[in-house]
């Protein structure tokens, strides 16, 4: 991997892994509640189905081997929680859209970022770098231990906040310092222990929100959204400073193509036909399906497997073109 893209690479961890636990604070936790059956159905259909399709669009547009295309559909699969945000948070936001619909899109991508994981590992053992028993076996230690990792974590730390509350010795206000600091903690023994940090930061989050936040609380806990919108900067910045543009060049207009395809048939067809078991109206299933976002977590997954096989150029190219075109759009 080179240095570029490993600076890359260590930025989107850190600012994922911030947001994701974010993401996971933003709503009182008997509101995550009652939207885990909409969401674990978009984790466990419509997230598939995403990564299926762009592996279809990057086959038949850009002529590549399927084990190939299927690097870049694992990777661009996930809805970035980074993105996201900007579409269900803020004032017109609380005032235009149905907060159901806003609950739902910030789960999935805080949930999806970190189960994204086990698609890439399948993508990089069909590449053939892994066997399939350690591709599993991965999966397993990496996701399990996450979950398990992040659950204590997040207990720990709110059950930490209470007690110093209690003797006077934590004050009681935002939670925006302790939150960014409980995710770059699980972040760095997520690392040490070989884990999903992504998906660890926002098992915490969940963990934290239901140990530390009551009811009295639901105005205080919500993680301020300004440090999302503060890294964000720098993290595009770097992004827009590292764009391959010779690979664009070499690319061409597919690379155009495969972008405008996959923002218009990654998502939305798979939303539009799960209109009726996730209960939503025709404006909603439009919004959830159009507002599914390819952006930081898929550069992410793209320097991941770049790292773990040396990814071809074209396969890079083309995903930082479709993560440049839904930024824009």
């Amino acid at each position: 991997i080179t240095t570029e893209h490993a600076a890359v690479h260590d930025a989107t961890r850190i600012l994922l892994a911030i947001s994701v636990t974010g993401v996971a604070l933003r709503y009182p936790f008997r509101s995550v509640r009652a939207q885990l059956g909409p969401v674990f159905l978009l984790l466990l259909i419509a997230m598939p189905a995403m990564a299926l399709i762009s592996t279809g669009l990057t086959v038949w547009i850009l002529g590549v081997t399927l084990s190939t295309a299927l690097l870049l559909g694992a990777a661009i699969c996930p809805t970035d929680p980074v993105l996201a945000s900007s579409v269900v948070t803020g004032k017109p936001a609380e005032e235009d859209l149905p907060e159901r619909d806003r609950q739902i899109l910030s789960l999935e991508s805080g949930a999806n970022d970190g189960l994204a994981l086990p698609f890439v590992l399948a993508a990089v053992a069909v590449a053939g770098s892994m066997t399939a028993e350690r591709a599993v076996g991965e999966i397993l230690w990496q996701v399990l231990g996450a979950v398990a990792l992040g659950v204590l974590a997040g207990w720990l730390g709110g059950r930490a906040l209470r007690v110093g509350e209690e003797h006077g010795a934590t004050e009681h206000g935002p939670m925006l310092l302790f939150t960014a600091l409980l995710a770059l903690l699980v972040l760095g023994l997520s690392g040490v222990l070989h884990l999903d940090g992504v998906l660890a930061a926002f098992a915490a989050g969940l963990a934290f929100n239901l140990t530390s936040t009551g009811g009295e609380r639901t105005a205080e806990v919500k993680l301020d959204e300004a440090i999302n919108r503060f890294a964000v900067l720098p993290m595009f910045a770097l992004l827009g400073a590292t764009i391959p543009w010779t690979l664009w060049r070499e690319l061409g207009w597919l690379a155009v193509v495969l972008a405008l395809a996959v923002l218009l048939l990654r998502r939305l067809p798979v939303l539009l036909l799960l209109k009726r078991p996730l209960q939503l109206g025709w404006p909603d299933a439009l919004y959830l399906g159009w507002f599914g976002p390819v952006g930081v977590s898929a550069v992410f997954y793209l320097t991941l497997e770049a790292a773990e096989l040396g990814l071809p150029d074209s396969v890079i190219g083309a995903g930082i073109m479709v993560v440049a075109a839904s930024t824009v759009a």
